[in-house]
């Protein structure tokens, strides 16, 4: 059992402290937010992730995952200290390592023994050595040693703690070799495939996983609208295509872009990196433009079938980037709601989760409903822009009783076109042929 902090509560922060506590370890998390740090004592989690309340419940019970915003005593007390805080998008792209930085001034002034700190943020390549760097130049106590490590996380929102406790891979990149048995001596419980590599190795890692599904989705976007113009089915073509195991049919879902904490961000510092060494990365600028332009999709399907659109009652399921998450950042909703009421329409939208960071966003310029039948009510079109369950078994009877015309523009391809034509709707969805209203219906 080690002797864990974890400096940051956020979505890695919280999520991985808790998993380490859960395994058998002795985990502090650390926040400079006291009103955070209070909530978590309570047993209030600031996000939204299915069974991570409970986790965290059970671990504090058993005395093993605390709270605290005392960072200094936090530090002193552990063997090792993962750095989980932001690195957000700054104008330029890059990654902003204030925090990390900041954290990491803080681990020299306090460091009275041998540890190994650990950056779990997603950083670019050379900010182990900068935090390497901050921490000797910050030390107090001179005579005492350290190792960093990169242990970059691969945690998919709505199946974060699924995906911790289960990982596919640990990848460890060190300053030694002591330091890298320690990390892979933590990780031993979860039996996952350890890869120790060079510090800069592990942070490209990170990257480049990321920016590689994120070139997966842009393309099949791409090929959803060529398959629109020559009457193909970008289902079927994905269906043959994830058949070949060199390709594999993860990530080849055509839809509306991809969203999140992640891809965005990464992408944008990938190219940034690269930009910083003299390399111009036409390949990963292509796939962020592919993806922005995916959101303008949606709003041209809407033109199509209404005409201009002022005045028009639209109602719009899913707000959140993907299902079972509250998380709205870069969502394709943060673009295409705007742009409908650009264009003069009146939405009316429902998330079972999202709503209130909703309003953050769009304050009282839409009207939110907590039920997909008010939200449906009247409508003249439905766009679907989040494929949670309960959207994707809505019962398409009772639907078209309640709209005031049958028209769904489908973001997320959530219905068959079989489906939608024998209940009568006009169905645009992506990359495969439009359903038109049958005649008798």
């Amino acid at each position: 059992m080690r002797k864990i902090t974890v400096i940051g509560t956020g979505y890695v922060g919280l999520v991985s402290g808790t998993c380490f506590a859960e395994i058998g370890n002795h985990v502090t998390c650390c926040d400079i937010d006291q009103t955070k740090i209070n909530k978590l004592k309570q047993g209030i989690i600031p996000i939204y992730e299915p069974g991570l309340e409970e986790t965290v419940a059970r671990n504090v019970a058993e005395e093993r995952l605390y709270f605290t915003t005392d960072i200094p005593s936090a530090i002193r007390e552990a063997d090792i200290i993962y750095i989980a805080v932001g690195t957000p998008m700054s104008v330029t792209g890059a990654a902003d390592l204030r925090y990390v930085t900041e954290v990491a001034k803080t681990i020299g002034e306090n460091l009275n023994a041998y540890k190994v700190i650990v950056n779990k943020s997603t950083v670019p390549v050379g900010t182990g050595r900068l935090v390497q760097r901050v921490v000797q130049s910050y030390l107090s106590d001179t005579t005492q040693t350290f190792d960093v490590v990169s242990n970059p996380e691969f945690l998919r929102e709505g199946s974060a703690l699924r995906d911790c406790m289960n990982m596919e891979r640990a990848v460890i990149g060190a300053t030694s070799d002591k330091a890298a048995q320690w990390i892979a001596d933590l990780h031993a419980p979860f039996q996952t495939d350890i890869l120790i590599t060079s510090l800069e190795s592990a942070e490209m890692i990170k990257y480049a996983s990321n920016t590689f599904l994120a070139t997966k989705i842009s393309f099949i976007n791409a090929v959803a609208n060529i398959c629109e113009r020559v009457g193909a089915d970008v289902t079927e073509v994905a269906k043959g295509m994830g058949m070949d195991s060199r390709i594999g049919s993860r990530f080849l879902q055509a839809g509306i872009g991809y969203g999140g904490s992640c891809f965005p961000k990464d992408t944008h510092a990938l190219v940034h990196i690269a930009d910083s060494v003299g390399y111009d990365f036409h390949l990963m600028k292509s796939v962020i433009r592919t993806n922005d332009e995916q959101r303008e999709v949606v709003v041209e399907k809407v033109r199509q079938v209404l005409g201009p659109l002022k005045g028009r009652q639209l109602s719009v399921l899913g707000l959140a980037f993907k299902p079972n998450t509250d998380d709205m950042r870069d969502a394709p909703s943060l673009q295409i709601i705007p742009a409908l009421l650009r264009k003069g329409a009146r939405v009316k939208a429902f998330d079972p989760i999202a709503s209130k960071e909703a309003v953050v966003h769009f304050g009282d310029k839409i009207e939110y409903c907590t039920r997909l039948e008010e939200t449906i009510q009247g409508a003249e079109a439905i766009l679907i822009l989040t494929e949670w369950d309960e959207i994707k078994q809505l019962d398409l009877d009772r639907v078209k009783e309640l709209v005031q015309a049958p028209v769904i523009i489908d973001g997320r391809n959530c219905f068959s076109l079989e489906e939608a034509r024998a209940h009568g709707f006009i169905y645009h969805s992506i990359g495969r042929p439009v359903v038109e209203q049958a005649e008798d219906n």
